[in-house]
């Protein structure tokens, strides 16, 4: 497939009754929900946007959150402050769309995240993500994240080692 992608903020010029990722939960979000929770400031949305067709390849949303240190696996909670939460930012969503999906472009949205919550003002000790199913569990894995231990579907990505594994 050719196409050239620009990752950029969801607004009103996107295309998103088009969008088809095969889950309904997350096709219906960025078609009815996305921009509402962008301008009620609970969540913001970045598209990954075709620019040869003018479609969205893939979406996802950035959130605040928070990781209680007793959730972490022992060996990372031994090495950090003695806080019991820790500042973290949700990639609530994430989905390509059937006519995309095997080329990478989840990859580039999670790096784009990665990115943005990098060069964000407040500091984040990680990236964390609620899979959808086992298949999503493996994907976020081989992406070099870990799962809770209480939480298989939740997982995380420490910044410190996105910098390392993405430098």
């Amino acid at each position: 497939m050719n196409f050239a992608l620009i990752i950029e903020p969801l607004d009103g010029s996107h295309d998103r009754k088009a969008f088809n990722c095969g889950v309904l939960a997350l096709d219906r979000y960025i078609r009815e929900q996305a921009s509402q929770d962008v301008k009620r400031r609970v969540g913001n949305c970045f598209v990954a946007v075709d620019r040869n067709a003018g479609a969205i390849a893939g979406y996802y949303t950035l959130a605040a959150s928070s990781i209680p240190v007793a959730s972490l696996p022992e060996d990372q909670a031994k090495r950090l402050p003695h806080y019991p939460i820790l500042p973290a930012i949700l990639i609530g969503r994430l989905a390509v769309d059937t006519r995309y999906q095997g080329q990478r472009i989840g990859s580039a949205l999670i790096v784009d995240a990665l990115r943005r919550s990098i060069s964000a003002a407040p500091a984040s000790f990680a990236l964390i993500v609620d899979a959808k199913d086992d298949q999503a569990v493996a994907f976020y894995r081989k992406h070099g994240f870990t799962p809770f231990q209480s939480r298989p579907l939740s997982l995380f990505l420490p910044i410190a080692t996105a910098l390392k594994l993405f430098d």
